[in-house]
């Protein structure tokens, strides 16, 4: 199964990358704001159901693709 997994810094959480993105977009006229940075992660996951891939790719995330404290996670199973 296939699985996608995106990881953003939680609200309140300082983002850096996220005020570099808002304010080069502001200089480029763009008008925004509370833009944040996050990542995607797609995997392959060995599971028997997409109950299981889920589970399976939440201890991922939990153990090693997000920071618990500062980050929070989504996770999207494509049977």
């Amino acid at each position: 199964m296939r699985a996608t997994v995106l990881v953003r810094p939680k609200q309140g959480i300082l983002d850096p990358q996220g005020e570099a993105v808002e304010s080069a977009l502001g200089h480029l006229g763009f008008s925004v704001s509370e833009a944040r940075v996050g990542k995607v992660v797609d995997l392959e996951v060995d599971a028997s159901d997409s109950t299981e891939a889920r589970a399976q790719v939440e201890r991922m995330c939990e153990q090693l693709l997000a920071n618990p404290l500062i980050e929070s996670f989504e996770v999207e199973i494509h049977g």
